[in-house]
């Protein structure tokens, strides 16, 4: 038989557990996460990018199917989203948890998931080299910072950045959002970088030596045949190369160690090819 104090006791533990299970009950459902302009990062608050200005990059960096779109800091993916409509693959890099989930799911949403895949993780420590294009929407110190890694990637890998430039390396092209008027300075001018070949050093030309010096794209340097040296001022986009020594004028290819192409002067033609030499 159950005395009275364990009637008690059994009651007073039922109500307990009738108002703990009531308060569950009562408690809110955690809050579905929604990203908001300056929500805080890792290196740079989270501003999105227009869409217009997406497309725009894109069409800039003249992205087709065959190409490999990673968006550093990708927010909640929008860039590498329309990079997977276009049937691009896309990779966004994104540091905050929480816009990572967020976007992964819009990537399922608008149904390019196949295509597109969000990598939660350091844009400074990820592994660039898969990508033929690159974008970004970052601060300029930071893409400074990351500017000795984006010149290591192969020659012709397209890096496209809205509003920021890289400081002294020049962009090779730029594009403008007219529809915001001619004094709009931010999120709508976007500007390209096509990653140069690495020529500078000595390299054996004929019977010459072309010694090249290189800042960025641009090249420059002398070539020596016997006792003649004439100025060489040149520039590179991507591994294609052209530069104009003592009025002749070449264009080509770089391919590591050898470039080779055809040169003009005087209404004469023909080909050139020189040999890395040091």
């Amino acid at each position: 038989m159950i005395d009275a104090v364990s009637r008690r006791r059994a009651l007073v533990a039922l109500t307990l557990f009738a108002c703990a299970a009531a308060a569950c009950a009562q408690q809110p459902a955690k809050e579905e996460f929604k990203p908001y302009v300056g929500l805080p990062g890792k290196d740079v608050i989270w501003l999105p990018a227009e869409l217009v200005m997406v497309n725009k990059m894109l069409e800039l960096a003249k992205v087709t199917a065959d190409d490999v779109v990673m968006d550093l800091g990708s927010g909640d993916g929008r860039t590498v989203i329309q990079a997977g409509k276009r049937g691009a693959r896309g990779i966004g890099v994104e540091y905050n948890p929480d816009l990572v989930a967020h976007s992964r799911k819009l990537v399922q949403q608008e149904g390019v998931a196949e295509r597109v895949k969000i990598e939660g993780g350091d844009l400074f420590a990820y592994d660039l080299s898969q990508a033929t294009v690159i974008t970004l929407f970052l601060l300029p110190s930071i893409n400074i910072k990351l500017r000795p890694k984006l010149l290591d990637l192969k020659p012709g890998t397209r890096i496209v950045s809205n509003t920021f430039t890289m400081d002294e390396w020049q962009h090779d092209e730029t594009t403008r959002d007219t529809s915001q008027g001619d004094n709009c300075s931010f999120n709508c001018v976007a500007y390209l970088w096509i990653i140069p070949a690495k020529v500078a050093g000595n390299w054996r030309l004929g019977d010459g030596q072309l010694l090249l010096k290189q800042e960025f794209q641009m090249v420059s340097g002398t070539l020596k045949t016997g006792r003649k040296s004439v100025p060489v001022k040149g520039r590179l986009r991507g591994d294609q190369i052209s530069f104009n020594a003592g009025g002749t004028q070449y264009t080509g290819r770089v391919n590591e160690g050898a470039m080779t192409g055809s040169f003009s002067a005087g209404g004469k033609s023909g080909q050139w090819k020189a040999a890395r030499a040091g």
